[in-house]
């Protein structure tokens, strides 16, 4: 069964990235690299700072827009509720690659 993650992107400053993939890893792993362009590479929105999992393509994407519409406070908080530290949560997937 696939799954769809709603993940939230950060860098040293907090600035927030939404994002929808099918494929986690791997995204975070082009986010880290600075792979693809735009707001990520330009802001060095490197850290996962959150993420959610669901089996629905179309509950991920209805869920990533919702968040997009939130206020700044909104999204920290639910970051705060998974992360209060704002570690990376992917930190140790790539070690070898960072």
């Amino acid at each position: 069964m696939a799954q769809y993650y709603v993940y939230i992107m950060t860098n040293a400053t907090r600035t927030l990235y939404i994002g929808v993939t099918n494929d986690l890893l791997k995204r975070v792993y082009e986010h880290k690299g600075k792979l693809t362009g735009g707001f990520t590479k330009k802001y060095n929105v490197t850290w996962l700072a959150y993420y959610e999992v669901t089996t629905d393509v179309y509950t991920a994407l209805t869920r990533e827009k919702q968040l997009k519409k939130w206020s700044r406070g909104k999204k920290v908080a639910l970051i705060q509720s998974m992360n209060p530290r704002w570690k990376d949560l992917a930190q140790d997937w790539h070690d070898e690659q960072w």
